[in-house]
């Protein structure tokens, strides 16, 4: 039995496309942009907001200035639309009241802006008692670089293969392997399954209950 799971939040505990998505237009078309449809937004996702609006905006517009601005339109936006329509994915929730009960503890390590993953966390999943939520901030390399992880597993006191990592695209699975640490690859999220077993998932999982009989 492993000690610590570490989860990835969009795509993985919450499928998020939707207001990401809602909110990225929102952005785009308040600074005069052409808009996307929603199902283009999983090719869009996975390495953070920034990268979001990069991949977002037509090619021209793709300056270090601009990608700024729009982003700011995004986060003022998405800071009060982040539950709109997400929701946790299907088994999530039972999965992580489970795994806490038998005593396994529980982070979040996302791509996502660090106060937007508090927040969604929060909302989402009130009772759980994760040991860390972390998100993206401005002095930590974002996935797949594992300083995320690395930071995780200390405050948790617990050692890489103690640990599993939970995710659904190769940006998790590029974590996990540059942390040194087990990864699950979930086929329900934002990535085919032959992404994640091209990144090199040790494990592939198809329903949330899969990774209890699993463990």
């Amino acid at each position: 039995m492993k000690r610590l799971v570490i989860f990835d939040l969009d795509g993985t505990l919450l499928d998020t496309i939707e207001d990401l998505a809602v909110s990225t237009n929102y952005a785009l078309g308040e600074c005069g942009y052409p808009l996307h449809e929603v199902n283009e937004y999983p090719h869009f996702v996975g390495n953070g907001i920034s990268k979001l609006i990069e991949r977002a905006l037509p090619a021209e517009a793709r300056t270090t200035d601009e990608i700024a601005r729009v982003m700011q339109v995004f986060m003022s936006y998405y800071d009060a639309h982040s539950a709109d329509y997400t929701h946790p994915y299907a088994g999530v929730e039972a999965l992580l009241t489970t795994l806490h009960e038998r005593g396994v503890m529980l982070a979040v390590a996302s791509n996502k802006y660090h106060s937007a993953t508090l927040q969604i966390v929060a909302h989402y999943f009130p009772t759980i008692p994760f040991v860390a939520v972390l998100g993206q901030r401005d002095d930590v390399p974002k996935k797949p670089h594992p300083a995320i992880v690395h930071e995780i597993l200390a405050t948790a006191n617990v050692e890489a293969h103690e640990a599993l990592y939970v995710g659904d695209s190769d940006v998790d699975m590029h974590t996990a392997s540059s942390a040194g640490v087990e990864s699950v690859g979930v086929t329900w999220g934002f990535r085919p399954e032959e992404c994640l077993r091209e990144a090199g998932a040790c494990h592939i999982i198809h329903r949330a209950e899969q990774l209890l009989q699993w463990l």
